[in-house]
């Protein structure tokens, strides 16, 4: 072989192996002859002329994601290499599936005594991206409906922007239900949400069955941030995801909740329900799922209210899921709220009620001298989608109290006044199962503790401008200990923000260790650590389908 051939030849594998880099790897074995929806990335501004040239391949455009400095187009998976190939695309992904994942929540959370000073979310407008919302509901109306402007991103329902599956209601109930249909004489009970006095702004992408897709959120997402200063919106809420695959740094998904965070809008996320996933002998470690994987994010687990108005019974869900996050190891969840068999505004006649029946809450429940038939108008589901919006609702209260807020300093107030004493581990029972989970209280379960809104409200420390990255932790094979790393200009290395605060010493050890000797999966041979932080890291199988729907109705004893 001549030299000038030997170059070419390293020339063309070098090349080679740029374009593989450039997509992902759930996409690499994609069939030459099938069609496949995709989310392609560019290093600017996609023009015209990037479209014609995926129009030139076959491909037809879906969707522009300007948010992401992309778009998606149906394309053959034949093109996709000849795709890679072109230096002015960044990254190719198909375009993902994603799922939708209070009378004693919100005592649990002390939100009742806000209220008691009147903080109610008012002036705050949150983004609800999820199944849509039934404002018909006379708890999310005062005289008129709060829902200030609704879209649908879901190309499969045309331009319906109402709930059909029920999702996306029962979260806006949670979030800032008025609790018009449980309130005053002839009730025993009623169902107040954290915020109950803001505005929604539902923007649909979920279907009558609770699915959507990628570019439907990262469109919701963009439309969000086009929206922020007409309709004063300050929150985006996220009860959904999916499984991880590649870095957040690619994640076409991550990069659109860090545009809405970096355009002023406090992002919170569902962790996922994975924490009983042990396909990778894990013991549900690393199951965040995505977008709550990205380290701007408030990313939330679920707690159990163990249906009682105290906080000191409360316990973690089994089903919860847990970090670090795959790939990029980041420590998550920030925080957890209650998200197990939480009651929330949800009319009849949607598909969640009209298959799940049994989960109308009693009339006898809450009305006094009413009898065993279902509600028409409350609901009871479980999973972090649940947990999430106990957040944006605090976070909404923070922001009426002091508007200026950063979401970085929304998300350091939540972290460090969350409560952080726990037990060392509490025992969970599957209601349909019977299965018994034991669930341990570390970083990677809690994170920075319990959501606890007055003490949020009441936090009088003075927040500087940096970023509050959730923070990257590392793995040493010689001393077997897991260490919390921070980046330059971040805020938990300010006095009133250390780490040891934020977290907790119950959690951190000592000197920033998250744990030592006695690691979670106890040696380096362990799967578990080749899992997360070995080479081998895309994620196993999810749980299955049914297992996760059960969470959702049946939640956990």
């Amino acid at each position: 072989m001549t030299r000038k051939a030997a170059l070419l030849l390293i020339l063309t594998a070098a090349l080679a192996f740029c374009a593989d880099r450039k997509i992902a790897p759930d996409l690499a074995a994609m069939p030459a002859d099938k069609q496949v929806d995709v989310i392609v990335r560019y290093t600017s501004h996609p023009t015209a002329l990037h479209h014609q040239r995926i129009e030139r391949r076959g491909g037809v455009m879906r969707r522009s994601l300007e948010v992401v400095n992309g778009a998606s187009y149906s394309i053959r998976g034949a093109a996709i290499r000849d795709l890679a190939d072109d230096p002015e695309v960044e990254y190719i992904t198909p375009d993902r599936a994603v799922k939708a994942t209070l009378d004693f929540a919100e005592p649990a959370i002390n939100a009742n005594i806000a209220k008691q000073y009147g903080y109610d979310g008012t002036g705050v407008t949150v983004a609800v991206i999820d199944s849509g919302i039934m404002d018909s509901h006379p708890d999310l109306m005062t005289s008129v409906s709060r829902v200030v402007h609704a879209e649908n991103f879901n190309t499969t329902v045309g331009n319906d922007y109402f709930d059909r599956y029920g999702h996306g209601t029962h979260v806006s109930g949670i979030l800032g239900g008025d609790a018009s249909k449980s309130s005053g004489s002839g009730y025993t009970r009623t169902f107040l949400g954290i915020a109950p006095n803001v505005k929604f702004v539902n923007l649909r992408v979920l279907d009558g069955n609770g699915s959507g897709s990628d570019s439907m959120v990262i469109a919701a997402i963009q439309r969000a941030i086009a929206l922020k200063s007409t309709y004063n919106i300050k929150i985006i809420n996220l009860s959904l995801g999916r499984p991880v695959m590649e870095s957040y740094t690619q994640d076409p998904l991550c990069q659109a909740v860090e545009q809405a965070w970096k355009a002023g809008i406090v992002v919170v996320v569902a962790a996922g329900n994975e924490g009983r996933n042990n396909t990778k002998s894990t013991g549900g470690y690393g199951t965040i799922t995505s977008p709550g994987n990205d380290p701007y994010v408030i990313t939330v687990g679920a707690m159990k209210d163990m249906k009682t108005l105290t906080r000191g019974d409360d316990q973690m869900a089994s089903y919860s899921s847990k970090g670090p996050t795959l790939f990029d190891q980041v420590a998550k969840p920030d925080l957890v709220a209650p998200g197990n068999k939480i009651i929330s505004a949800l009319p009849a006649g949607l598909a969640l009620t009209n298959t799940y029946p049994a989960n109308k809450v009693p009339l006898s429940y809450y009305v006094s001298n009413g009898n065993s038939q279902g509600s028409d108008y409350y609901f009871e589901l479980s999973g972090t989608s649940m947990a999430t919006p106990m957040v944006s609702g605090a976070a909404a209260l923070l922001l009426q109290k002091q508007p200026g807020l950063t979401p970085d300093q929304v998300k350091a107030k939540l972290m460090k006044t969350a409560t952080k004493s726990f037990p060392t581990s509490s025992v969970s029972t599957d209601p349909v199962t019977g299965a018994v989970y034991t669930v341990y209280y570390d970083l990677f379960t809690v994170g920075a503790g319990y959501l606890d809104v007055w003490a949020a409200l009441n936090n009088s420390d003075t927040i500087s401008s940096k970023v509050a990255l959730s923070p990257l932790v590392q793995y040493s094979s010689t001393t077997k200990k897991v260490t919390l790393t921070n980046g330059t200009n971040v805020v938990w290395g300010d006095t009133n923000m250390a780490a040891n605060v934020v977290w907790g010493s119950q959690v951190l050890l000592a000197n920033n260790v998250v744990w030592g000797d006695n690691v979670v999966w106890g040696d380096t041979t362990v799967a578990g650590f080749n899992v997360v932080w070995g080479d081998n890291v895309v994620w196993g199988d999810s749980t299955p389908t049914g297992e996760t729907s059960a969470v959702a109705i049946y939640g956990e004893k």
